[in-house]
C-alpha cells in the first residue's frame, strides 16, 4: 500500500498544514519552529515507515509518528495556555484521533 492512501497519513498531513497556517503569523519563532516540526513530523514519519523495507522498520517509524502527535497535542495545549491558538479542542481531537488510528497500524502490523 501507497503511504499516500493511508487515512492516518493524509489526516496528519491535513493537520500540519492547519498548524501551520495558524502559526503563520507568530512571532515567537522559537515556539513555532517546534510546533511547525512537530507537525511535519508526523506524516513524514509514516511516509518514511512506509518505504522501508522490513516490517520491523515500518512499525518503528510509526511508533516516532505516535510519539510526535503526543508532542504536537502538547504544543497545542501549551499554545493555547499562552494566547497563540485561540480554538484548540478541534486540533486536540485531531491529535486524539491520529493517535488511535496509529495504535492501531501498529497493532496490525505486529499481528501480521
Amino acid at each position: 500500500m501507497r503511504f499516500e492512501n493511508l487515512d492516518v497519513w493524509q489526516k496528519s498531513v491535513d493537520l500540519s498544514c492547519t498548524i501551520y497556517l495558524i502559526m503563520k503569523n507568530n512571532r515567537d519563532f522559537g515556539f513555532k519552529d517546534q510546533i511547525c516540526r512537530s507537525a511535519v513530523s508526523v506524516a513524514s514519519n509514516i511516509a518514511e515507515g512506509y518505504e522501508r523495507i522490513h516490517k520491523k522498520e515500518t512499525i518503528n517509524f510509526l511508533s516516532i509518528a505516535k510519539g510526535s502527535i503526543g508532542e504536537l497535542k502538547t504544543q497545542i495545549i501549551i499554545g493555547a495556555r499562552v494566547g497563540y491558538i485561540s480554538s484548540p479542542a478541534h486540533l486536540i481531537k485531531e491529535c486524539e484521533l491520529i493517535a488511535r488510528m496509529l495504535g492501531s497500524l501498529i497493532q496490525k502490523l505486529k499481528h501480521s
